[in-house]
């Protein structure tokens, strides 16, 4: 049976829905999500980002008054993604899903906003507090779709992933997609999550996660492959209560799984968490259990 470690707490107390962390080339550890409780079912637009040397202890990687650990604000620095949308009667236009990812001796950070598309944003500065631009056009979003990542292979090759399992390989500048998206999915299933999707590699094989509920519980489930395109393996539940999260390795190689619990059978709400992971003889995810 696949549980959750006894005694789980959050990494620190601010409101954070999708929980994205990264190791950067600074030897820090580097953590966003999205922000702005209470309204981010509305209208919001900050990019926030905190460090840590340890996974222990956090602080914001901008501490100027008014701009509080904030990388990138759509007023502030958007083009497209300023349109407000309506949805029942109120504007609607949330940033969500922000991930930060360490690629090419610099921070990327992906994110979404429903109804308009995905984003890309590249550090021009090498270093996680930016500033960031607009890498891929500054009148058109990457994708028309929701919850975009970014995976980087062996070879050096990145490919943009979003949505319930789409990807497609990005060019060497990272500012297009090479190729038209393709959904990856699992054996017997149509999608290995229906949004939140995420890849990465490990022992092998391609591991590619996704977020689906199952009666009103939000999970993360995986499905492998040998081929980055596939075929992949059946769907399994990883996470229990870790939909929509990320897997990273620490400086030891120890692999975890980011966390934030969407419902009261989490144990605890939308907060920022991790937990370590392991595989089992199958190659298969599963928490590992504390002490």
């Amino acid at each position: 049976m696949v549980a959750l470690p006894k005694n789980f707490k959050p990494l620190f107390e601010f409101p954070i829905r999708d929980t994205s962390i990264c190791l950067g080339g600074d030897g820090n550890y580097y953590v966003t999500g999205t922000t702005g409780f209470p309204d981010w079912w509305a209208v919001t637009g900050d990019i926030q980002v905190w460090k840590s040397a340890d996974l222990l202890n956090w602080t914001p990687v901008i501490t100027t008054p008014r701009k509080r650990s904030t990388v990138w604000n759509i007023d502030r620095d958007g083009t497209w993604q300023k349109k407000t949308a309506m949805r029942d009667g109120a504007p609607f236009r949330p940033l969500w899903a922000p991930e930060i990812h360490y690629l090419k001796d610099t921070y990327w950070i992906t994110y979404s906003i429903p109804l308009l598309g995905n984003g890309l944003l590249k550090s021009v500065s090498g270093r996680a507090e930016g500033p960031y631009v607009d890498i891929i056009s500054s009148n058109e979003p990457v994708s028309p779709h929701i919850d975009a990542s970014l995976f980087q292979d062996d070879d050096g090759e990145v490919y943009f992933l979003c949505d319930n399992g789409k990807i497609a390989r990005m060019n060497e500048d990272m500012t297009t997609l090479e190729e038209d998206l393709r959904l990856l999915t699992p054996a017997c299933g149509k999608h290995v999550g229906f949004e939140g999707t995420f890849l990465f590699k490990a022992r092998g094989r391609y591991h590619l996660s996704g977020a689906d509920f199952v009666d009103g519980d939000y999970h993360c489930f995986v499905s492998s492959s040998e081929h980055i395109y596939g075929p992949y393996s059946e769907r399994y539940l990883a996470v229990p209560h870790g939909g929509h999260n990320m897997f990273f390795q620490d400086k030891t190689g120890q692999w975890w799984s980011t966390f934030f619990g969407n419902n009261t059978n989490a144990p605890f709400q939308e907060r920022p968490g991790i937990l370590r992971v392991e595989f089992d003889e199958q190659l298969r995810i599963r928490p590992m259990m504390e002490g």
